[in-house]
């Protein structure tokens, strides 16, 4: 198999390789191809009676133009022409059926849509979006950080003073960190299965009614999730496939810290690190591309069954998210995407919080919906150090919120990411 790098601002591209032949002397096959005319010239030279004689065969292909390489794979050669006599030589000893040619990185058909380009993974804020060729890996890693500052009820801000006419303790700021370890492994080319694994750091700044400032912290391991992602449909340079998935309750419900109110007592539901029950997580995923453009959809529900060990059921979330990107290079793309998102209050309650305390121990002012803007950048680097290498960086900023308040806003969300595919 010989790989060539293929760019389209090439004129052309030769190579000179030894081609198997069914002759006394080993001909030498020239392959010579040119990205406007989406041909390649295949002339062969063979020795024959003491001077060398030159075939040349022009073989129409068809190149995606999303292709950042081909590849030439040689065939076994045909039987040699029974009705010669042994003194003729065949004067095609190269046949255009000797070679396959496989027009992307992805081995898609021409009128598939390919991941094998920078844009052909979704912006990184976006999960499960894409599927991959039968017996293909995929690592990843990706870092989030959210940012929460200030109160809102509905769409109105709240000042640290309106929380406090109506509660001895108001939270001020939070952070959100988390580091996702990623697996993706496709045992066929319609069915790709997806593992993540994520690591939750959560930090709350919250003022009293007395004016005493503390911190609550908390971080663990949080709820593992798995995913099937099978595809319906791959055509006219357009993908759907279907997100079947769910999550384990293994983060923690039960995470403590001292506060005024006492040492080693329960923080309340927003500092905890997983939700205490199986989720489902069923959605679809579309995705389309041209040669410089690409675009997406997705829908994507969270559906909690039954109720956890401290008698209460996190609310469901329902999202919708678009994007478009462009490829500016064989490297880099941008991308910009709405997020919409509403979630429900929770149902039930932890006995162990007081919510005319704090707004966050109130299990009826946990509910929401937001629609987040998001400018993202991908790096695809194929031939780095890490087999089909890619870098990605997406930032977030709201551009409307209604809370179920007092409830603390987001402020922004920043996304980082590597991926390597094999």
């Amino acid at each position: 198999m010989i790989k060539l790098n293929w760019s389209l601002l090439s004129a052309s591209v030769t190579l000179l390789l030894p081609f198997p032949a069914f002759s006394q002397t080993q001909p030498l096959t020239t392959i010579r191809g040119t990205a406007l005319d989406r041909a390649i010239t295949v002339t062969s030279l063979s020795e024959n009676n003491n001077r060398l004689e030159s075939i040349q065969q022009a073989i129409p292909i068809q190149l995606n133009p999303s292709a950042s390489s081909i590849q030439f794979i040689s065939l076994p050669l045909s039987e040699p022409n029974q009705s010669m006599n042994e003194n003729e030589t065949d004067p095609f000893p190269l046949q255009p059926t000797h070679l396959i040619l496989a027009h992307s990185d992805e081995n898609a058909a021409p009128d598939q849509w390919t991941s094998g380009r920078p844009d052909g993974h979704a912006p990184l804020g976006v999960m499960g979006d894409h599927v991959h060729g039968k017996g293909e890996w995929m690592l990843s890693y990706r870092y989030m950080f959210m940012s929460m500052d200030g109160n809102r009820d509905e769409t109105d801000d709240l000042s640290t003073d309106d929380v406090l006419e109506d509660f001895m303790v108001a939270p001020e700021e939070m952070t959100m960190q988390m580091h996702m370890i990623g697996a993706m492994y496709a045992p066929t080319d319609n069915l790709t299965l997806m593992a993540m694994v994520p690591f939750v750091v959560k930090e709350m700044d919250h003022v009293t009614r007395m004016g005493t400032e503390f911190t609550t912290n908390s971080s663990g391991i949080g709820d593992l999730k798995f995913s099937g992602l099978y595809q319906l449909f791959n055509k006219n340079r357009q993908s759907v496939h279907l997100n079947l998935g769910f999550s384990l309750p293994t983060g923690s419900i039960e995470e403590r810290d001292d506060t005024p109110a006492g040492d080693d007592v329960i923080l309340p539901y927003p500092m905890q690190i997983g939700s205490g029950t199986v989720d489902l997580r069923p959605g679809i995923t579309y995705l389309g591309q041209t040669d410089n453009w690409s675009w997406g959809a997705q829908a994507n529900t969270v559906l909690r069954l039954g109720e956890n060990d401290r008698d209460y059921t996190v609310g469901n979330r329902y999202q919708l998210t678009g994007w478009l990107a462009r490829r500016i290079n064989e490297k880099v793309s941008v991308s910009v995407r709405l997020d919409g998102e509403t979630w429900d209050d929770y149902d039930g309650a932890d006995s162990a919080l007081n919510p005319n305390l704090i707004p966050t121990a109130d299990p009826d002012l946990r509910g929401g919906t937001r629609l987040d803007l998001g400018l993202g950048a991908n790096l695809y680097l194929p031939e780095s150090f890490l087999p089909g290498g890619r870098l990605a960086a997406e930032f977030e900023l709201p551009l409307y919120q209604s809370l179920e308040g007092p409830q603390l806003e987001t402020d922004w969300q920043l996304t980082l990411g590597v991926q390597s595919a094999f």
